[in-house]
């Protein structure tokens, strides 16, 4: 039994190293852009109003005047999340998680 699991950690190890290399050779430095990506308007009016209310004096606020505020924070923040920066992962990532997944339970 131990040789099979050894077997299948040397497979699994083989195959996932493989395709970075030849990833890697496949690059050409044109397709690098070294331009970052441009910020959505919209992103941009909530992230501005995101840094005022950090920036502003809340010692002289009333308690209900500090609740809206952190109110208006976190439906921002949801907006923010919502707008598509996410964490995708591939097919092969998923597959290489399901395999040590099961190898190690």
């Amino acid at each position: 039994m131990k040789k099979v699991t050894f077997y299948l950690m040397m497979m699994v190890l083989s195959l996932s190293i493989v395709p970075t290399q030849m990833l890697a050779a496949e690059k050409t430095p044109t397709s690098v852009s070294s331009t970052p990506k441009e910020v959505p308007a919209e992103v941009k009016v909530l992230l501005n109003r995101l840094n005022e209310i950090k920036a502003m004096d809340k010692s002289e606020l009333t308690s209900t005047e500090k609740k809206e505020l952190r109110k208006e924070v976190r439906a921002i923040k949801a907006e923010l999340k919502s707008t598509g920066n996410g964490v995708y992962l591939s097919v092969g990532a998923i597959i290489i998680v399901i395999l040590l997944l099961i190898l190690l339970l």
